[in-house]
Protein backbone atom coordinates (compact mmCIF):
# COMPACT_ATOMS: atom_id res chain seq x y z
CA UNK A 1 0.00 0.00 0.00
CA UNK A 2 1.05 3.66 -0.65
CA UNK A 3 -0.09 5.63 2.88
CA UNK A 4 -0.84 9.37 2.40
CA UNK A 5 -1.99 12.25 4.68
CA UNK A 6 -4.14 14.66 2.88
CA UNK A 7 -5.11 18.13 4.47
CA UNK A 8 -4.10 21.83 6.03
CA UNK A 9 -1.73 21.57 8.57
CA UNK A 10 -3.36 20.31 12.28
CA UNK A 11 -6.13 19.39 9.50
CA UNK A 12 -4.99 16.37 7.93
CA UNK A 13 -6.84 13.00 7.12
CA UNK A 14 -5.04 9.67 6.45
CA UNK A 15 -5.68 7.86 3.09
CA UNK A 16 -4.05 5.70 0.70
CA UNK A 17 -2.91 6.10 -3.25
CA UNK A 18 -5.23 3.49 -5.21
CA UNK A 19 -3.38 1.32 -8.02
CA UNK A 20 -5.64 3.91 -10.09
CA UNK A 21 -4.08 7.18 -9.01
CA UNK A 22 -6.80 8.16 -6.96
CA UNK A 23 -6.28 9.21 -3.36
CA UNK A 24 -9.21 7.28 -1.22
CA UNK A 25 -9.98 9.16 2.22
CA UNK A 26 -9.58 6.21 5.02
CA UNK A 27 -10.32 8.19 7.40
CA UNK A 28 -13.25 6.14 8.27
CA UNK A 29 -11.47 3.06 9.24
CA UNK A 30 -10.56 5.66 12.10
CA UNK A 31 -6.91 5.92 13.28
CA UNK A 32 -4.09 7.85 11.83
CA UNK A 33 -0.81 7.06 10.86
CA UNK A 34 0.87 7.15 14.34
CA UNK A 35 2.54 4.51 17.02
CA UNK A 36 -0.74 3.10 17.74
CA UNK A 37 -1.77 2.17 14.42
CA UNK A 38 1.63 0.92 13.12
CA UNK A 39 2.04 -1.12 16.71
CA UNK A 40 -1.30 -2.23 16.45
CA UNK A 41 -1.19 -4.17 13.19
CA UNK A 42 -2.83 -1.45 11.47
CA UNK A 43 -1.48 -2.14 7.71
CA UNK A 44 -2.87 -5.26 8.02
CA UNK A 45 -6.45 -4.07 9.87
CA UNK A 46 -6.63 -1.12 7.22
CA UNK A 47 -6.18 -3.78 3.98
CA UNK A 48 -9.45 -5.42 5.42
CA UNK A 49 -10.73 -2.69 6.03
CA UNK A 50 -10.42 -0.85 2.61
CA UNK A 51 -11.53 -4.64 0.65
CA UNK A 52 -14.25 -4.05 2.66
CA UNK A 53 -15.26 -0.82 1.96
CA UNK A 54 -13.65 -0.58 -1.89
CA UNK A 55 -17.13 0.71 -3.43
CA UNK A 56 -17.79 3.56 -1.25
CA UNK A 57 -14.35 5.61 -0.10
CA UNK A 58 -14.57 8.78 -0.63
CA UNK A 59 -11.71 10.74 -2.59
CA UNK A 60 -9.52 13.29 -1.82
CA UNK A 61 -9.11 16.70 -4.91
CA UNK A 62 -5.84 16.38 -6.05
CA UNK A 63 -5.11 20.23 -5.59
CA UNK A 64 -5.25 18.82 -2.17
CA UNK A 65 -2.39 19.82 0.29
CA UNK A 66 -0.01 16.38 0.82
CA UNK A 67 1.32 16.29 4.20
CA UNK A 68 3.70 13.90 5.98
CA UNK A 69 2.47 10.77 5.93
CA UNK A 70 2.79 9.61 9.16
CA UNK A 71 1.68 11.50 12.53
CA UNK A 72 4.45 13.01 14.26
CA UNK A 73 6.54 9.91 15.34
CA UNK A 74 8.46 9.73 19.00
CA UNK A 75 11.58 10.49 16.77
CA UNK A 76 14.24 10.51 13.46
CA UNK A 77 17.15 8.66 14.03
CA UNK A 78 19.83 10.28 11.03
CA UNK A 79 22.46 7.86 9.65
CA UNK A 80 25.77 9.88 9.10
CA UNK A 81 28.12 9.89 6.49
CA UNK A 82 26.58 6.56 5.27
CA UNK A 83 27.37 6.50 1.19
CA UNK A 84 31.44 6.89 0.70
CA UNK A 85 31.44 9.34 -1.58
CA UNK A 86 29.33 11.68 0.69
CA UNK A 87 31.99 11.19 3.34
CA UNK A 88 34.96 11.51 1.05
CA UNK A 89 32.98 15.10 -0.47
CA UNK A 90 33.17 16.09 3.26
CA UNK A 91 36.36 15.26 4.38
CA UNK A 92 35.07 12.80 6.84
CA UNK A 93 36.79 9.46 7.13
CA UNK A 94 34.33 6.39 6.74
CA UNK A 95 33.25 5.39 9.91
CA UNK A 96 33.47 1.60 10.60
CA UNK A 97 30.37 1.89 12.89
CA UNK A 98 27.04 3.95 12.15
CA UNK A 99 27.02 7.63 13.17
CA UNK A 100 23.78 8.84 14.66
CA UNK A 101 21.65 11.41 15.70
CA UNK A 102 18.39 12.85 16.18
CA UNK A 103 16.52 15.43 13.94
CA UNK A 104 13.37 16.94 16.22
CA UNK A 105 10.39 15.70 15.34
CA UNK A 106 8.85 19.31 14.95
CA UNK A 107 10.87 19.76 11.22
CA UNK A 108 8.58 17.61 9.84
CA UNK A 109 6.64 19.17 7.76
CA UNK A 110 4.49 17.75 4.08
CA UNK A 111 6.60 16.93 0.79
CA UNK A 112 5.85 20.20 -0.84
CA UNK A 113 5.62 22.95 1.42
CA UNK A 114 8.34 25.34 1.94
CA UNK A 115 11.40 25.08 2.95
CA UNK A 116 11.89 28.20 5.17
CA UNK A 117 15.29 29.63 5.69
CA UNK A 118 16.24 30.01 9.27
CA UNK A 119 17.14 33.43 10.69
CA UNK A 120 20.79 33.45 10.71
CA UNK A 121 21.60 31.01 8.14
CA UNK A 122 24.06 31.80 4.99
CA UNK A 123 24.60 27.32 4.89
CA UNK A 124 21.30 25.61 4.36
CA UNK A 125 21.90 22.29 2.43
CA UNK A 126 20.30 19.51 0.84
CA UNK A 127 20.48 15.65 1.37
CA UNK A 128 18.10 13.13 -0.05
CA UNK A 129 17.80 10.10 1.66
CA UNK A 130 16.00 6.73 2.14
CA UNK A 131 13.60 6.93 5.53
CA UNK A 132 12.97 3.43 7.00
CA UNK A 133 9.31 2.99 9.04
CA UNK A 134 9.21 1.09 11.93
CA UNK A 135 6.34 -0.50 12.24
CA UNK A 136 7.27 -2.92 15.59
CA UNK A 137 8.75 -2.51 18.62
CA UNK A 138 12.87 -2.91 18.44
CA UNK A 139 14.63 -3.59 21.53
CA UNK A 140 18.03 -5.81 20.93
CA UNK A 141 17.07 -7.13 17.50
CA UNK A 142 19.28 -9.60 15.49
CA UNK A 143 20.19 -8.05 11.61
CA UNK A 144 18.17 -11.49 10.84
CA UNK A 145 15.13 -10.43 12.06
CA UNK A 146 15.01 -6.49 11.57
CA UNK A 147 13.22 -6.31 8.29
CA UNK A 148 10.21 -7.94 10.51
CA UNK A 149 10.41 -4.42 12.31
CA UNK A 150 9.94 -2.69 8.88
CA UNK A 151 7.00 -1.38 7.85
CA UNK A 152 7.73 0.34 4.80
CA UNK A 153 10.00 3.64 3.38
CA UNK A 154 9.60 7.01 2.80
CA UNK A 155 11.27 10.08 0.82
CA UNK A 156 12.96 12.25 3.26
CA UNK A 157 15.12 15.56 2.57
CA UNK A 158 17.11 15.90 5.64
CA UNK A 159 17.82 19.70 5.30
CA UNK A 160 21.03 20.75 6.80
CA UNK A 161 22.72 24.23 8.04
CA UNK A 162 26.24 23.43 7.92
CA UNK A 163 26.92 26.70 10.04
CA UNK A 164 24.89 25.64 13.23
CA UNK A 165 25.85 21.82 12.38
CA UNK A 166 30.24 21.82 11.98
CA UNK A 167 30.67 25.52 13.13
CA UNK A 168 29.47 25.73 16.40
CA UNK A 169 30.26 23.79 19.29
CA UNK A 170 27.81 20.51 20.15
CA UNK A 171 26.05 18.06 18.60
CA UNK A 172 24.83 18.24 14.78
CA UNK A 173 21.18 18.27 16.34
CA UNK A 174 20.97 21.79 16.12
CA UNK A 175 22.15 22.38 12.13
CA UNK A 176 19.55 19.57 11.41
CA UNK A 177 16.20 20.41 13.42
CA UNK A 178 15.38 23.76 12.00
CA UNK A 179 11.53 24.17 11.27
CA UNK A 180 10.85 22.87 7.57
CA UNK A 181 14.24 20.82 8.17
CA UNK A 182 11.97 17.44 7.76
CA UNK A 183 10.00 17.18 4.47
CA UNK A 184 8.92 13.91 4.15
CA UNK A 185 6.60 12.08 1.97
CA UNK A 186 4.76 11.87 -0.34
CA UNK A 187 3.87 8.36 1.18
CA UNK A 188 4.73 5.86 2.84
CA UNK A 189 5.06 2.67 0.79
CA UNK A 190 4.81 -0.53 2.33
CA UNK A 191 7.36 -3.10 2.11
CA UNK A 192 5.99 -5.35 0.18
CA UNK A 193 5.85 -3.36 -2.97
CA UNK A 194 9.61 -2.44 -2.53
CA UNK A 195 11.63 -5.16 -3.88
CA UNK A 196 15.03 -4.54 -2.68
CA UNK A 197 15.50 -1.32 -0.77
CA UNK A 198 19.24 -1.31 -1.66
CA UNK A 199 18.88 -0.78 -5.58
CA UNK A 200 16.60 2.22 -5.23
CA UNK A 201 17.49 5.39 -7.48
CA UNK A 202 17.87 8.47 -6.29
CA UNK A 203 17.87 12.19 -7.53
CA UNK A 204 17.92 15.87 -6.30
CA UNK A 205 17.74 19.22 -8.03
CA UNK A 206 18.20 22.89 -7.58
CA UNK A 207 16.49 24.63 -9.63
CA UNK A 208 16.65 22.21 -12.33
CA UNK A 209 20.18 21.57 -12.15
CA UNK A 210 21.03 18.32 -11.03
CA UNK A 211 23.21 17.81 -7.64
CA UNK A 212 22.71 14.41 -6.27
CA UNK A 213 22.10 11.38 -8.55
CA UNK A 214 23.22 8.11 -6.73
CA UNK A 215 21.63 4.29 -6.16
CA UNK A 216 20.93 2.76 -2.56
CA UNK A 217 24.00 -0.18 -3.61
CA UNK A 218 25.97 2.38 -2.49
CA UNK A 219 24.88 2.38 1.52
CA UNK A 220 27.76 1.69 3.68
CA UNK A 221 25.72 0.07 6.67
CA UNK A 222 22.21 -1.11 4.46
CA UNK A 223 18.47 -1.36 6.27
CA UNK A 224 19.28 -4.60 8.46
CA UNK A 225 22.17 -3.65 10.04
CA UNK A 226 20.75 -0.29 11.00
CA UNK A 227 17.68 -1.44 12.42
CA UNK A 228 19.67 -3.72 14.67
CA UNK A 229 22.08 -1.60 15.66
CA UNK A 230 20.60 1.09 16.40
CA UNK A 231 17.85 -1.07 18.52
CA UNK A 232 20.81 -1.84 20.71
CA UNK A 233 21.09 1.59 21.98
CA UNK A 234 17.69 2.38 22.14
CA UNK A 235 13.75 0.82 21.66
CA UNK A 236 12.61 1.87 18.18
CA UNK A 237 8.97 2.72 18.60
CA UNK A 238 6.30 2.11 15.61
CA UNK A 239 6.11 4.82 13.49
CA UNK A 240 9.43 5.85 13.83
CA UNK A 241 11.96 6.92 11.07
CA UNK A 242 15.37 6.35 10.36
CA UNK A 243 16.95 7.87 7.69
CA UNK A 244 19.66 5.99 6.49
CA UNK A 245 22.15 8.80 5.14
CA UNK A 246 22.61 10.67 1.88
CA UNK A 247 24.30 10.30 -1.50
CA UNK A 248 27.37 12.50 -2.43
CA UNK A 249 26.27 15.87 -4.42
CA UNK A 250 25.45 18.53 -1.55
CA UNK A 251 26.08 21.74 -1.53
CA UNK A 252 28.83 21.41 1.08
CA UNK A 253 30.76 19.45 -1.16
CA UNK A 254 31.52 21.76 -4.01
CA UNK A 255 34.63 23.90 -4.59
CA UNK A 256 33.27 26.65 -3.72
CA UNK A 257 30.42 25.42 -1.60
CA UNK A 258 26.68 25.56 -3.21
CA UNK A 259 24.40 26.78 -0.40
CA UNK A 260 19.93 27.31 -0.48
CA UNK A 261 18.99 31.14 -1.38
CA UNK A 262 15.53 32.43 -1.11
CA UNK A 263 13.56 31.37 -4.65
CA UNK A 264 15.69 28.23 -5.06
CA UNK A 265 13.36 25.52 -5.81
CA UNK A 266 14.63 21.76 -4.59
CA UNK A 267 13.11 18.64 -6.56
CA UNK A 268 13.93 15.39 -5.69
CA UNK A 269 12.56 11.16 -5.77
CA UNK A 270 13.70 7.89 -5.26
CA UNK A 271 12.85 5.36 -7.65
CA UNK A 272 9.32 3.26 -6.24
CA UNK A 273 8.62 6.00 -3.22
CA UNK A 274 7.83 9.39 -5.25
CA UNK A 275 8.93 13.01 -5.53
CA UNK A 276 8.72 16.18 -3.55
CA UNK A 277 9.73 19.74 -4.23
CA UNK A 278 10.12 22.70 -1.67
CA UNK A 279 10.78 26.12 -2.56
CA UNK A 280 12.90 28.30 -0.05
CA UNK A 281 12.01 30.89 1.56
CA UNK A 282 13.71 33.15 3.87
CA UNK A 283 12.28 33.70 7.30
Amino acid sequence: MKLIRIGNIENEKPGVELPNGDWADVSGFGMDYDEEFFGGDGLERLEKWIEANKTNLPKFNKDARIAAPMKRPSKIVCVGLNYAKHAEESGMTLPNEPVLFFKATSAIVGPNDDLIIPKGSSKTDWEVELGVVIGKKASYVSKENAMHHVAGYVLHNDYSEREFQLERDGQWVKGKSCDTFAPIGPYIVTQEEIQDPHNLDLWLTVNGETMQKSNTSDLVFDVPHLVSYISQYMTLLPGDIISTGTPFGVGLGFNPPKYLKAGDIVELGIEGLGTSKQVAKAL
